[in-house]
């Protein structure tokens, strides 16, 4: 498979920080009209951003119940989906499995089998950048903060605190709401940034769809 070898970038905290969604930019739809319509508009765009989270487990043996929270971004918005909110499931699926919009993300192997095991939702027409990816002269996956330091020449923050919080609750905090959308939104910008060239060898890997769209 076609391997895109990116530079290794040692000092991020050099570099500035990512321009990221802003609250005014990101979309929780609480109901089925609003799901319904963020579901519209985010299948029309052709890429999109996307990533999951679930509430931490801390126990041995713990299971856990997620995913939570699915994240989309748009070059525009970014789309918090409260899973177990009405509307909720219909919309997700809808635009996991379109065969129409790439959907663009990091490490998505955890996150397609929470998606199948609580959902029933198997993931189509997608790419993990974290196996696309490689650093010049390295072996092993890549993430987020290292792409968008080498990509987009830029620093992601990413707070522990925020990352292990609770993404079960009903409400979210804006720390939350800006750690969640823009992780979605910094896959998509990485993505583009790549270029014509880079985005032909990137859909060589791009896992095919076993169904089409209804």
């Amino acid at each position: 498979m076609t391997i895109i070898r990116i530079p290794q970038v040692v000092e991020l905290d050099a570099l500035p920080r990512f321009d990221g969604l802003h609250l005014d930019q990101i979309i929780t739809p609480e109901t089925p009209e609003a799901f319904s319509q963020a579901k519209d508009e985010l299948l029309g765009w052709p890429q999109v951003g996307f990533d999951t989270e679930s509430k931490p487990t801390f126990k041995v043996g713990e299971v856990s119940t997620g995913p939570h929270l699915i994240q989309f971004a748009s070059p525009e918005k970014g789309y918090l989906f409260k899973v177990g909110s009405d509307g909720c499931s219909e919309a997700v699926r809808a635009v996991l499995q379109s065969t129409r919009v790439l959907k663009v993300g990091f490490g998505l192997s955890t996150d397609r089998s929470r998606l199948r095991n609580r959902l029933g939702i198997e993931m189509v027409h997608f790419i993990d950048l974290g196996t696309t990816l490689r650093y010049q002269g390295k072996k092993g996956q890549v993430g987020l903060r290292g792409a968008v330091a080498a990509v987009l020449g830029a620093r992601v923050s990413k707070s522990r605190s925020v990352s292990t919080s609770n993404w079960s609750n009903r409400s979210l905090t804006d720390a939350q709401r800006l750690y969640a959308a823009n992780d979605a939104y910094a896959a998509l910008r990485v993505f583009l940034a790549l270029g014509d060239d880079a985005e032909r060898v990137l859909h060589d890997r791009i896992v095919p769809a076993k169904q089409l769209d209804s």
